[in-house]
């Protein structure tokens, strides 16, 4: 089989992708094996491939091939949410290109365009995890609007609102007036920003004092109810059982007394405007104040607001506060910094409303997730672990989730409305069903569909979401069948720490409700990929490169690496390209000793040399060595270290030394015992590495031998554990300080390694000859002996107390090298003087940390040895 001398990635990952898929290898049915399922976060069908992306996939692949590797039965279930808000959003800017006004159109036809553009463009983020080697059940591909997706919601809906957990009510939300929808408070985003302090007077009716107010809203003054006072403050007794006037508008308003107004804040009088503050709302149902709401949906001025109607309230504040300078009512404007809320998705800024919403109870649901995370026999665990204090604090104060969307993309609210009251619906799975119902309430059996209207609202698209791990096998509507049986409860789940409890905590909460039991083992939290000067990566700030175009540049197995060498869990990622090159060097380094070992001619008549016998038998220690390690990184999910000391193995170990010490002579060729050992312990390499870098290692295991699909690497036996020999591990350590100290002197005194030289020993250190003809190669030796007496006329190094000498036999010019010594001796010790007179300090050593005092003993003992060599060293040559 022709091997080509590099590798084109472009040509490989197709290929190999093509066969994984012909071969169905990424397909899962249960069978009699250990399940191990994953279920993608489903990103939004508007979604295309970036960092974030890229991150949280490439560690799900990694976790499903290794676990087919060790003969689970691996699903992964990929799929896309439908994303009401950012969705529609979408198709109503892309109506607006045709002319098109949504508000035009009906509900059907509106979603008609909406499916339109979602088979156009939705699944567009799959196709291109395809290319970054993402091993998903493609044939179980589901979307949060499918059918029976959207079925299993409707039949939750339906049974929680039996159950009394669902209930309609009138409240105060989060309303983005861009999106045109009400928002759950998980959904708000809260920024500091710098605006303005507005102190306004306002006359007190039937006389010309004056009251005056802080606010950084004077567009809000036409929605006042009220000016309150605290009963307490002594500076206001006067204005007690009185009435202000509101400026502008000239509405008569009463001031109340309560305690809520903050002695300290602002001038001590607080406006109350019940429709557009949470708080104001609290205290406008106390004192039973008149709600006066001011602002349309796109949070333009109404006619409550009278020459300013139909000014954005951005524009309003201006133009307000102008009007009030002109009165002379505006007493100054300060500079002021507030928390703003804004809308996660359009980032429009949140306008407190009053609207007739649905709400879910969350009191009593939350409970069984509180435990499952964080009680005493918890069986949700979060990696890192640092998140539960996350988790217990939103947790512990949640509040009724408010489910109901204004909008029309989504699951549309099963509740049909029968009369004219708010409370005159029914919930039912259909019109069909909703009219039994309406005619038992109503008892009037005269009632026909004609009668009925469905809400217009569509649900939340997380309340579809939070079903995920159950819905996507059918699990909500068929309890019982094979699939969420055998599936369910779920391994991992990757995802951010920022939906932690958008989604996560949710499908834990649904779990429970749902099927008793938790929907995941362990949730694997990624961090952020952010830029190298530590900035999120954004569109808007362009320092979010192309994924595809990484991948183009560096393979997918590069940009893999390169992502997973720096990303520890739950620490954000500071992405650099030049570790997508290092991992697409690594994969070529790789190629280029498998290109190597096929160059070498394999001869069954010649004996193994010891080297190579030892020096494999040394390979294999250190490979189980480094597996246990491995398996360790993995159990605690620390991916990036389990990455690196693959990394490290190959690299080092693998490439650096094995290959070097089995190499063949020039033109010679090698034992097939050798031969064998080494291309079986490569098999065992592109094993551990399969996971992170798929692509690069099918490649060169289908090279090795010609398999059957059955043999293919995805599908191999990833390695057992076996025991290891820790001796030899450190006795090759020691040897290899010696050849690196060999190399050092050939090096430093240009001897080229064609020549060969002589080498002896005094063995202080006892240590044994296991690795003397390893050592004998790799450094070239004519000769190797143990000696009891320094030799005259040569170099030195030391490893530990062994001293090393290899003879010059004047290969070099004697008087230069005893002047370099002599510099080096005399600063070295120097240097010992300088550390030992501070550690004669006795202040020094009894107020220094522990370490440096270890440090600084290191330094002495260190200069100590190097003294002594450096003198035996002048020695033999004087």
């Amino acid at each position: 089989m022709q091997i080509p001398s590099k590798y084109d990635a472009s040509q490989v990952e197709s290929k190999w992708y093509d066969y994984w898929m012909k071969n169905n290898y990424f397909h899962s049915t249960p069978d009699h094996r250990e399940p191990y399922t994953i279920v993608i976060p489903p990103p939004n069908v508007t979604g295309v491939l970036h960092m974030g992306h890229m991150l949280n996939n490439t560690i799900q692949d990694v976790l499903i091939r290794r676990a087919r590797l060790l003969g689970k039965n691996a699903c992964w279930v990929p799929g896309t949410d439908h994303a009401s808000i950012a969705t529609e959003a979408k198709v109503v800017a892309k109506l607006k290109e045709q002319g098109i006004d949504k508000n035009d159109l009906t509900r059907e036809e509106f979603l008609e365009h909406a499916w339109e553009w979602t088979h156009e463009y939705g699944g567009v983020i799959l196709e291109q995890l395809k290319k970054l080697g993402c091993s998903c059940d493609w044939d179980r591909t589901k979307f949060t609007m499918d059918d029976d997706m959207s079925e299993a919601v409707i039949k939750v809906f339906i049974d929680l609102h039996e159950k009394g957990l669902i209930y309609r009510g009138y409240r105060m939300v989060n309303w983005d007036p861009e999106a045109k929808t009400t928002l759950s408070d998980e959904e708000v985003i809260h920024e500091e920003r710098q605006g303005n302090l507005y102190y306004i007077n306002y006359k007190i009716e039937g006389s010309e004092d004056v009251l005056t107010i802080a606010t950084t809203r004077p567009e809000t003054i036409f929605g006042d109810s009220a000016i309150c006072i605290n009963p307490n403050d002594e500076r206001f007794t006067h204005l007690r059982g009185k009435k202000a006037i509101v400026p502008i508008c000239g509405r008569v308003i009463p001031i109340i007394e309560d305690e809520y107004v903050d002695l300290e804040f602002g001038t001590g009088c607080l406006k109350v405007t019940p429709a557009h503050d949470e708080n104001d709302k609290v205290l406008g149902d106390k004192h039973n104040l008149e709600v006066i709401d001011i602002f349309n949906e796109d949070a333009s001025l109404n006619s409550f607001g009278l020459q300013f109607e139909g000014q954005d309230r951005f524009v309003a504040r201006k133009s307000v506060s102008k009007e009030l300078e002109a009165l002379g009512v505006l007493v100054k404007t300060e500079t002021h910094i507030n928390k703003v809320g804004t809308s996660e998705r359009t980032k429009a800024v949140i306008e407190p409303r009053l609207s007739d919403q649905w709400f879910l109870k969350m009191e009593e649901l939350v409970k069984p997730a509180i435990e499952a995370v964080l009680g005493e026999n918890a069986e949700v665990k979060l990696f890192p672990k640092k998140f539960e204090n996350t988790y217990r604090h939103w947790m512990e104060n949640i509040r009724d989730w408010n489910i109901s969307r204004q909008l029309l993309w989504g699951q549309q609210i099963p509740a049909y409305f029968y009369g004219d009251g708010k409370e005159d619906f029914v919930v039912a799975e259909n019109i069909e069903s909703a009219l039994e119902k309406a005619q038992k309430v109503t008892g009037n059996a005269t009632l026909t569909t004609a009668d009925l209207r469905q809400d217009t609202d569509a649900l939340d698209t997380w309340f579809s979401s939070w079903l995920w791990p159950m819905s996507v096998f059918d699990g909500i509507r068929n309890p019982e069948n094979e699939d969420i049986k055998y599936y369910y409860p779920t391994n991992d789940l990757v995802t951010g720490p920022d939906i932690l409890f958008f989604w996560v905590a949710r499908m834990i909460i649904a779990g429970y409700e749902y099927k008793d039991e938790k929907p995941f083992n362990n949730v694997y939290l990624t961090g952020l990929v952010r830029d190298k000067q530590r900035r999120k990566m954004s569109k808007s700030l362009g320092n979010s490169p192309d994924a595809l175009k990484l991948i183009e540049q560096y393979s997918a197995d590069g940009v893999r690496v390169g992502l997973l060498l720096s990303s520890a869990a739950g620490n954000d990622l500071m992405f650099d390209e030049t570790l997508c090159q290092q991992g697409k060097g690594f994969g070529n380094k790789i190629w280029n000793a498998f290109n190597l070992t096929n160059l070498w001619e394999v001869s069954d008549s010649i004996e193994q040399p010891n080297s190579s016998k030892i020096a494999l038998e040394w390979y294999e220690a250190k490979f189980h060595a480094a597996l246990v390690e491995i398996e360790d990184h993995f159990s605690k999910y620390r991916l990036s270290d389990a990455l690196m000391a693959i990394y490290k193995l190959i690299y080092d170990d693998f490439c650096g030394w094995l290959l070097e010490i089995v190499k063949p002579a020039y033109q010679q060729p090698i034992d097939a015992v050798t031969y064998n050992k080494v291309m079986s312990a490569f098999e065992d390499n592109l094993k551990i590495l399969h996971p992170f870098m798929p692509f690069l290692t099918e490649d060169i295991w289908q090279y090795i031998s010609e398999r059957a699909p059955e043999d293919a690497l995805i599908v191999a036996k990833w390695p057992e554990a076996k025991p290891i020999n820790n001796e030899l591990i450190a006795q090759f350590e020691f040897a290899s300080e010696v050849i690196s100290g060999i190399r050092t002197i050939r090096k430093e005194k240009n001897i080229a390694f064609k020549d060969a030289i002589g080498f002896s020993v005094i063995n202080n250190e006892n240590s044994d000859a296991t690795f003397d003809e390893v050592i004998t190669k790799l450094g070239n030796l004519e000769i190797l002996e143990y000696v009891k007496e320094p030799v005259d006329g040569a170099l030195t190094f030391r490893v530990k107390s062994n001293e090393y000498f290899i003879p010059m036999d004047g290969a070099i010019d004697v008087e230069a090298e005893i002047k370099k010594l002599t510099e080096e001796l005399s600063y070295t010790e120097g240097f010992l003087k300088s550390v030992q007179k501070k550690l004669s300090n006795e202040r020094f050593v009894a107020g220094a940390p522990e370490q440096v005092v270890a440090s600084e003993k290191k330094k002495e003992a260190d200069a100590l040895a190097k003294i002594e060599t450096l003198k035996a060293s002048l020695a033999s040559l004087v």
